[in-house]
């Protein structure tokens, strides 16, 4: 498989902090790598340099193809208007047409599960119909790549489960996928690949099962050191 994303001795800081330390990597088309780490290790962060939402003190990233980015819950919404109405402001944020929203606004909306919500001003939702419509948005079509920032674990156990479901048939159906989790059964559930982080370095990769391992043995030998 080709690499649709690498970063190249990447680095960002903040005042003097790095938070992401000359990190390599190289992602093949259709994996869906879990990011797992303590708070603070650079996860989202380094989603949002590929992403392009933040630019990288130095190295480089490539990427090829369409990206899709659910990063922050709500992020690109104006609590003001309507869910109806942000349907398509995120929607043209993420490149999408106000037709191909038109076309697909009842798809958009019976996912999202948000009956007459959808009408309700933003400001009056919970995060987690926040995080309902967004990612019924961002995941409407199919995208080269999709980033997901813990937006999965937010919501009833019953929607957490469909949306696990529309990212593992994006996945059968090679979308690259990048997904940030403090789960670690959800990231066995859901990735074929793992990647830890530890303040802003790469110390582990490889198959999920084996990172989850490495991450929760380290967790346990933290715990029984202190």
């Amino acid at each position: 498989m080709i690499s649709v994303i690498e970063t190249h001795d990447l680095c960002k800081s903040y005042n003097g902090r790095i938070v992401v330390e000359h990190l390599n990597l190289s992602v093949p088309q259709g994996c869906v790598y879990g990011f797992l780490g303590p708070n603070g290790a650079g996860k989202s962060t380094l989603l949002k340099i590929v992403s392009g939402v933040l630019k990288a003190t130095e190295g480089t990233v490539t990427t090829n193809g369409k990206i899709a980015p659910l990063l922050e819950l709500g992020a690109g919404f104006d609590k003001q208007y309507t869910g109806a109405e942000n349907i398509f402001l995120y929607g043209a944020m993420l490149g999408y047409s106000k037709e191909f929203l038109e076309e697909k606004y009842d798809e958009i909306v019976e996912f999202s599960e948000l009956g007459d919500f959808i009408n309700v001003p933003v400001k009056n939702y919970s995060s987690g119909m926040r995080s309902r419509l967004g990612f019924s948005v961002a995941t409407i079509v199919e995208p080269d790549i999709l980033i997901l920032d813990e937006v999965l674990s937010v919501g009833d156990a019953k929607f957490r489960k469909k949306c696990e479901k529309r990212v593992q048939d994006m996945f059968d159906q090679g979308v690259t996928v990048l997904f940030v989790s403090h789960s670690t059964p959800q990231v066995l559930r859901m990735c074929n690949k793992g990647i830890l982080l530890e303040h802003g370095q790469l110390i582990a990769q490889g198959t999920a099962e084996d990172v989850v391992s490495f991450y929760e043995a380290k967790m346990s030998e933290n715990e029984n050191a202190k």
